[in-house]
């Protein structure tokens, strides 16, 4: 029998454009809703999808990590 280990690593995520940085949300769509307030993109009604604007970059870091280190571009 052989036993796996996963580790779960839980993640943050915020939105950055050329001129503002978002703040850090414990999860996704919580990012995506709050977005719009930077000017990174908006909510499509219709569809619920996020529409992100041309330079807006999702950055993905883990939850409990040091502050600017192990940050991931999406």
């Amino acid at each position: 029998m052989v036993l796996v280990h996963w580790t779960v690593t839980m993640s943050r995520y915020r939105f950055i454009t050329p001129n503002r940085t978002g703040k850090w949300y414990p999860d996704l769509e919580t990012a995506k809703q709050f977005a719009a307030e930077i000017g990174a993109g908006f909510l499509d009604s219709r569809t619920g999808r996020f529409v992100a604007y041309v330079g807006t970059k999702l950055e993905i870091g883990a939850l409990h990590e040091e502050a600017g280190e192990a940050l991931q571009p999406a």
